[in-house]
């Protein structure tokens, strides 16, 4: 019968087959601390490679004190916008010479949980985080001694590194673009009230039209969750009542949703609603129409981040970076209208 398991191969193996000693190899492979003679180490390298040696990560991490990984937690990989920051992260980390491993919270906060547990025991060498409500476990990573950033707006008196764009003033330029085309009915679908980003988005929208003396509806308020299916229940919802002139939509995937909503009332985007989002991608472009959204520089924010990881000094620092309005079809710019 076959061995299904063959034995491992050890450096005592490669030792032996490179007749020295199972030290000499271990400084071959970890370049040190020792030197060793070149035709020595050409005969240690030569038996690595007729053995099939691969080192132990593991051992290796507890010899060098580093594991070359990071961790990165979201909320929901299914979301275009966490996905290309999530991308733009691993593309990152690989040219730092590090691996990231993706921990995808699918929306619960007891699986966040025990993903940044597992996480910690694997001894990352940093990770990179994003709260599924924006109330993250700051303590229990802290008491770990992890490097760590935020890749959201936190609680600033937190005092934790974290990276962001200013979400609130995001939502301002967003609606106020609505406002320059004339409307004066803007509702908004958002997220949970009791997220941190959602009352930020909301209170971008609120202050837009207050500072163009606009009435604030609060009905024309529509909390869902962050998805295509709460932006198509929003909608829903907001179908029911007198239809606003325009709206915005604080994620692009509740904009998807909407839209759906819409078309199922004969409702046309932007004759007789406009329409904005934000986090938008690559998807608003080709949609039809295509969204106007804020979109955020996930590139630029995700090299920030990991340089940030790699030269750590345990400063709480926050960074902050600039957003873009793209035009699309939805807005009514591509589009004359009546208002």
């Amino acid at each position: 019968m076959l061995n299904q398991h063959p034995r491992r191969v050890t450096r005592a193996d490669v030792a032996k087959e490179a007749g020295t000693s199972v030290a000499v190899v271990s400084y071959v492979i970890n370049n040190g601390p020792r030197p060793v003679a070149e035709a020595t180490r050409q005969r240690v390298l030569d038996a690595i490679k007729k053995t099939g040696y691969r080192p132990n990560g593991i051992a290796r991490a507890l010899a060098s004190g580093t594991t070359r990984t990071y961790g990165l937690i979201i909320p929901n990989i299914a979301n275009p916008f966490l996905s290309s920051l999530a991308h733009s992260l691993q593309q990152e980390a690989f040219e730092h010479g590090q691996v990231l491993l993706l921990g995808d919270a699918g929306d619960n906060r007891q699986r966040e949980l025990e993903l940044i547990n597992n996480l910690l025991h694997r001894q990352v060498d940093g990770l990179l985080y994003t709260s599924v409500d924006r109330h993250p476990y700051i303590e229990l990573i802290q008491a770990s001694g992890t490097p760590f950033i935020m890749l959201d707006r936190v609680d600033p008196a937190l005092n934790v590194t974290a990276i962001r764009v200013d979400e609130r003033a995001a939502a301002f330029q967003a609606t106020r673009h609505l406002i320059e085309h004339g409307y004066r009915d803007i509702a908004i679908i958002c997220g949970p009230r009791e997220m941190l980003n959602t009352q930020d988005r909301i209170s971008g929208w609120r202050e837009a039209l207050q500072t163009a003396k606009l009435p604030v509806r609060e009905e024309w308020i529509f909390p869902t969750t962050y998805t295509r299916e709460g932006g198509y229940q929003a909608a829903s919802r907001m179908l029911e009542g007198r239809l606003p002139r325009a709206l915005f939509a604080t994620n692009e995937l509740q904009a998807l949703g909407c839209l759906r909503a819409l078309s199922e009332r004969d409702v046309k985007v932007p004759e007789e609603l406009a329409l904005v989002c934000f986090n938008g991608t690559v998807e608003s472009e080709f949609n039809v129409p295509s969204l106007t959204h804020v979109r955020q520089p996930v590139k630029a924010m995700a090299k920030a981040a990991i340089e940030m990881l790699k030269n750590w000094n345990d400063t709480p620092e926050l960074r902050e970076f600039s957003f873009d309005l793209l035009i699309g079809e939805s807005c009514g710019c591509c589009t004359k209208l009546t208002k």
